[in-house]
């Protein structure tokens, strides 16, 4: 499993002070008014930055780092992904999973007739989707609902799925 969790990638600079306007990657925006620290990770590496003020603007988080003071600075932040350990992460509840654990996972059909590797999870505004690239069958899409997810077991690296009709072309 991941030691650290991605919450969060900057996409642009904002205003002229260092602030950064930040695409979430987590379901609870209102995380980043109580975090004190996070890790800004990029090409050359990953370092602790410490936040200063959270805004919230549209669908973005506009953060200021104590270490970062005028636009020039927060411009080279663009692309950059910021997270926090494990143990900083919120708290999921019973059958909740961060992606980055999902990801790799070996995806197991009730019948033993399917297999594939997890490599995707797709956010739609209904229920989640799991993309599966299986040898036999290629990329396969299955919704992440209780009538196909049947067992997620991170710890024992499997997915259990039923396959509904129409989910594979069997041709």
């Amino acid at each position: 499993m991941e030691e650290f969790l991605n919450v969060g990638s900057v996409t642009s600079a904002h205003g002229v002070k260092g602030e950064v306007k930040v695409f979430p990657l987590t379901d609870d925006v209102n995380r980043f008014k109580k975090l004190k620290e996070v890790y800004l990770e990029n090409k050359t590496g990953r370092k602790t930055v410490h936040i200063e003020s959270v805004k919230f603007f549209k669908q973005f988080v506009i953060l200021k780092f104590e270490e970062y003071n005028s636009m020039n600075e927060a411009e080279l932040l663009k692309g950059s992904y910021l997270s926090v350990e494990r143990k900083n992460a919120v708290r999921l509840s019973k059958d909740e999973y961060f992606i980055a654990d999902l990801i790799g996972l070996k995806v197991i059909g009730d019948d033993d007739s399917f297999t594939g590797t997890l490599t995707d999870v797709m956010q739609t505004g209904a229920n989640d989707v799991y993309v599966v690239e299986s040898e036999e069958f290629g990329e396969v899409l299955i919704p992440a609902i209780k009538d196909c997810i049947l067992d997620v077991n991170p710890g024992e690296g499997f997915v259990k799925v039923h396959l509904l009709p129409g989910l594979i072309d069997e041709n």
